[in-house]
């Protein structure tokens, strides 16, 4: 296995280091899946034990001025590796204004993706900066439960309103349900194919909603749809208030597309595109 990559376009690098950042804070750990075309950071938490999961998927060749690597086999051309999402945000923090960034699979006493860095200097010479990034290097036979989730046929497809806005929503809804003993931080996402969307808690004692209008539905969600279904008729789903927000708060620039899919009390998935970066992000229902 090999892998060595270098990016020398500062624009590349700061899209770079925005994506790592907004992987470190969705995910604790991840894993990093290395294949000719793309890079891939995946999160596949078991959704029957609740947890979320997220495929986050990018173009190399849009952010690398070089790019090798060879896989585990000509057939099966990929690495996986798991890595601790905050150490390589962290050392890509010290690539701003830098002269060029390198990537590079190494082995010292133990696996390492080396992220070396180089600075200018006051002297207009240059000096490198090196972090070694602890690394797990997944075997083949695990490879089966990290491959790209299937999207579900969903109830309800809709655009999403500005994710800044959304966020601010849910901190002061969090807030209000931590005083709410019996809400247990649950948060309700409902919506229609009129392009309606509410957030909601509620409890015995309280109800707050806001309401979003007009917001669209993508024009395949009507063909996927039954066609029987009364458009202004919501399907809800119930999912962690704290998850919620953590895939709200992950997100640091407005994408250039966000939709969420909605099947009605099993999941909610989440699907944005940032340029020529996309992310699938899946919360599923709470029983």
């Amino acid at each position: 296995m090999k892998f060595r990559a270098k990016i020398v376009d500062a624009a590349c690098l700061n899209h770079f280091t925005r994506v790592s950042n907004m992987i470190a804070k969705l995910a604790k750990t991840c894993t990093l899946r290395i294949s000719p075309r793309h890079l891939n950071f995946i999160l596949s938490d078991k959704v029957a034990s609740g947890g979320v999961s997220m495929w986050c998927e990018l173009e190399q060749e849009n952010f690398f001025n070089e790019f090798q690597m060879e896989g585990v086999s000509a057939e099966n051309n990929a690495i996986y590796l798991e890595l601790t999402s905050e150490n390589l945000s962290r050392a890509l923090k010290t690539a701003q204004n830098a002269r060029a960034l390198k990537i590079k699979l190494t082995n010292k006493h133990f696996p390492c993706l080396t992220v070396s860095i180089e600075l200018l200097s006051v002297s207009s010479s240059s000096r490198i900066v090196t972090h070694d990034i602890p690394i797990k290097v997944i075997p083949r036979k695990l490879w089966k439960d990290l491959q790209e989730p299937t999207v579900p046929d969903c109830d309800v497809s809709i655009y999403l309103p500005v994710l800044k806005t959304m966020k601010s929503v849910v901190e002061r809804m969090k807030n209000i349900s931590n005083h709410l003993t019996e809400m247990l931080h649950l948060q309700i996402i409902e919506a229609n194919r009129n392009g309606d969307l509410n957030l909601k808690i509620e409890s015995e004692l309280v109800c707050v909603t806001t309401h979003f209008k007009d917001l669209g539905n993508p024009p395949f969600a009507s063909e996927n749809a039954s066609q029987d279904r009364n458009p202004a008729r919501m399907a809800e789903v119930h999912v962690d208030i704290r998850k919620f927000l953590q895939f709200l708060s992950g997100q640091q620039v407005n994408p250039t597309k966000a939709i969420c899919n909605i099947v009605r009390n099993k999941v909610v998935h989440f699907d944005l595109l940032h340029e020529d970066v996309s992310l699938q992000y899946f919360i599923p229902a709470l029983s």
